[in-house]
């Protein structure tokens, strides 16, 4: 790993961690720099509110020339900004994400489907988000415990 990636890295951590922006948190695997899990928790006053979104970043050596990829259960594409700049970090990436559960954009969306929803059924769009929402309250193994009943319940109809 390129030293200039690491420092900036452990810098990133020390940073979020000593102040952390509201709603958001993230830390590197304890074997992993180069991989962070972090969660972003749904703004008051909106669809998303009361949800807690876990996430993966996951860095390479280039960083923070450019930005690292994601895995983020609510949209389907990584958090890679248009304009990426060398000076946004961790936090910066997080709370961006985050402003976009506060005000989505539909003209340039992570997930296209949301978009679309977003904009021609907007009642529709908020049901499905209450729903991710209740689903960000499981455990990932309540949630397979779940469909592993649900397909049971369906096979044996």
């Amino acid at each position: 790993m390129s030293t200039n990636c690491k420092r900036r890295l452990i810098r990133d951590f020390k940073r979020l961690s000593t102040d952390p922006p509201g709603g958001i948190s993230g830390s590197p695997c304890p074997d992993n720099i180069m991989l962070w899990n972090a969660v972003i928790f749904g703004p008051a006053e909106t669809p998303f509110e009361d949800g807690t979104f876990k996430l993966v970043l996951t860095f390479d050596e280039s960083y923070p020339n450019k930005p690292p990829h994601g895995q983020i259960p609510f949209a389907d594409v990584p958090p890679e900004c248009n304009r990426w700049s060398p000076t946004y970090d961790v936090a910066a990436i997080l709370t961006s994400i985050q402003s976009l559960l506060h005000d989505p954009n539909p003209n340039s969306p992570a997930n296209a489907e949301a978009a679309q929803l977003y904009r021609e059924n907007m009642k529709e769009y908020v049901r499905r988000v209450k729903a991710t929402v209740e689903e960000s309250w499981l455990d990932p193994d309540d949630k397979i415990d779940e469909e592993s009943e649900s397909e049971a319940q369906v096979s044996a109809s």
